[in-house]
């Protein structure tokens, strides 16, 4: 088994999700008494959140690359980040280190494509959904990516700093998730990407409205779960 190197803490509500999920994964493949072979090192997202408010990236990169590092010399044979934001950084990170680096929104294509869809709504911060980091690899992959409106981006990006991020659940934001996919779907999204780790909070069903919701932290586990069993998987 390969050993797994998480940066995490980006905010670790998701990064103890993705622990948990990991080692559900390789338990359901192996069996017995297995558990995931994983290395974490995981951030203080105080100073990160800022720097993401103030557009300074090279900021977050340095932090990002730093753990990336270190997870490469504490023995990582290849690296995630269980944030979709920190994406932002990825191709600076991926490039700091010799190991294989696996890409978030890469897994999520590779997902969508599966189930043959061309069109989807993407949710997340205002960064994944107004930037073009994350939304550029799915149209790289042919898929054409709609966003909510900007109240609606504005609101939602306050949920996930706000509630999300600090492990508050609220039945109205997960109402207002609900009529926002309604709202891409009407638009004619075949799919809902939570580009977020931490919306499978609210949205914890694979399909709303009969549409597949393609939740980014369960994709990203088992990719990672699929490499770091590489040799086992028949």
């Amino acid at each position: 088994m390969k050993t797994i190197g998480l940066i995490g803490g980006m905010s670790w509500e998701s990064t103890a999700h993705y622990y948990e999920k990991i080692n559900q994964e390789i338990k359901k493949r192996m069996g017995g008494l297995h558990s995931a072979k994983i290395i974490l090192n995981s951030l203080d997202f105080a100073p990160i959140a800022e720097w993401q408010e103030n557009d300074q990236w090279e900021q977050v990169a340095g932090a990002v690359i730093s753990a990336a590092q270190s997870l490469e010399r504490a023995g990582a044979d290849f690296i995630i980040i269980c944030s979709n934001t920190g994406h932002k950084v990825a191709q600076q990170v991926s490039a700091s280190v010799s190991i294989p680096f696996l890409h978030i929104a890469q897994a999520a294509s590779d997902k969508i494509k599966e189930n043959q869809l061309t069109k989807v709504g993407l949710l997340g911060t205002r960064y994944t959904m107004e930037q073009d980091f994350y939304k550029d690899v799915l149209k790289k992959n042919g898929i054409e990516v709609m966003i909510p409106d900007s109240e609606e981006r504005k609101r939602l990006n306050n949920i996930i700093f706000n509630e999300l991020c600090l492990g508050k659940i609220n039945k109205r934001s997960s109402d207002f998730l609900e009529h926002v996919i309604e709202n891409l779907i009407n638009h004619g999204c075949q799919g809902i990407v939570l580009g977020c780790t931490e919306l499978d909070m609210l949205i914890p069903d694979d399909e709303v409205s009969g549409v597949p919701v393609f939740d980014t932290t369960k994709i990203h586990v088992e990719a990672a779960v699929l490499r770091a069993l590489k040799q086992q998987v028949r």
